[in-house]
């Protein structure tokens, strides 16, 4: 029996559990005495929220966080009661469901925030909201112009009942230290503005994981560990997981679902983008773009068979692709590794980012639901 394939399924996204839990706390020693939060958006950027919410838990990390209110009420669902915060939603929102399972909301509108208090008042609650300052994204958040009038009102509706200014946040733009500097700058003088008007927020939180580790004047009471809990450098500059005692949490894999040996000038998947140069042996790998494997990555990426890297060839396709082992011995049902830990001889997620003109934020996150996760846990 070939060694190789003995346990390899056809196709699954490994999740290390106990990765996620290193991660936590290596990135908590780095930040504190600043507290964390651990983002668990996008099932928890594609390795299952609930899971991965409970080994950051567990780790100790202080807040969760997500996009938007579905995904909250989610993580209340699977009985998770950990301080927990989300930020995106509906223009027709309505926040009586968070506000009834204790979920923080962020808000960035007026409108949002007399949302929120109406729907705490018709419950007889407090809504616990985070108000959210644009500080040059120019996406969501409370335009600088209108942070005036909008802590004003927050403050008297502090003041009535209904709401609780727990947090202030922001979020920076990563272009340089120059600009997080800027915006740091433009963050505080919206806390003073806050201040003045009487709010004491509990946290102001800013910094992701590039700024926790880059800018620690950016840390102030909470950072928000979103790309790093995973394992993946957030910098775009060859920093490695490894440089930063980091571990990928998630291994791409599949079982080669047939091997062909090919002639010279012989053409590989649609349109012959690639013909073998010399005669060669192939091997199928059953994951394709409708698994999250990128198309533009055709030609260019890379994967292990038996800790041996070997090049895609040929045009990604929807289900499968094909790679060039040349005269190397692989059969069917030997394990292919798409992405992992460098460490075992597999390439990482930075690695396939690359070869799709992406970030290996995309390449977790895209993770097909055909993928079955499998959550390992050592501990």
């Amino acid at each position: 029996m070939n060694p190789r394939h003995v346990l390899a399924p056809f196709r699954e996204a490994v999740i290390d559990l106990d990765a996620v839990r290193h991660n936590a706390r290596h990135l908590a020693e780095a930040v504190a005495p600043a507290r964390v939060m651990a983002v668990v958006k996008a099932d928890a950027y594609g390795h299952g929220a609930v899971a991965v919410a409970r080994a950051a838990v567990e780790a100790g990390v202080d807040w969760l966080g997500v996009a938007d209110l579905d995904e909250a009420i989610a993580l209340r669902g699977a009985g998770i009661d950990a301080p927990l915060l989300a930020w995106l939603h509906d223009p027709d929102a309505r926040f009586s469901a968070a506000i009834s399972r204790d979920i923080d909301l962020g808000v960035s509108s007026v409108s949002q925030l007399e949302a929120a208090a109406d729907a705490a008042t018709a419950a007889g609650r407090v809504a616990n909201v985070h108000l959210k300052l644009d500080t040059g994204l120019s996406r969501n958040g409370i335009a600088p112009s209108d942070w005036p009038d909008v802590v004003a009102r927050a403050a008297e509706l502090e003041r009535e009942g209904p709401i609780r200014v727990r947090g202030l946040f922001s979020h920076l733009s990563n272009t340089s230290p120059d600009e997080d500097a800027a915006q740091l700058d433009a963050f505080l003088r919206g806390v003073e503005v806050a201040e003045v008007a009487g709010l004491r927020a509990e946290v102001r939180h800013i910094a992701s994981t590039a700024a926790a580790l880059r800018l620690p004047d950016a840390r102030l009471d909470m950072v928000r560990i979103g790309i790093g809990l995973y394992g993946v450098p957030p910098f775009g500059d060859g920093t490695t997981a490894a440089d930063l005692g980091l571990r990928p949490v998630m291994t791409l894999r599949g079982r080669i679902a047939a091997v062909r040996r090919v002639a010279a000038g012989t053409g590989a998947s649609y349109g012959y983008a690639w013909r073998a140069e010399r005669e060669t042996t192939l091997a199928l790998v059953p994951l394709g773009y409708a698994d999250g494997v990128p198309r533009q990555a055709s030609g260019r990426a890379e994967v292990a068979i038996g800790g041996t890297r070997h090049p895609v060839v040929g045009r990604i396709a929807m289900d499968q692709f094909l790679v060039d082992v040349g005269d190397a011995e692989v059969r069917v049902g030997d394990e292919v590794v798409l992405f992992g830990d460098p460490a075992t001889g597999a390439p990482s997620a930075d690695d396939w980012g690359d070869a799709a003109d992406s970030i290996a934020y995309e390449i977790v996150t895209r993770v097909g639901a055909r993928v079955p996760r499998t959550h390992v846990d050592a501990s």
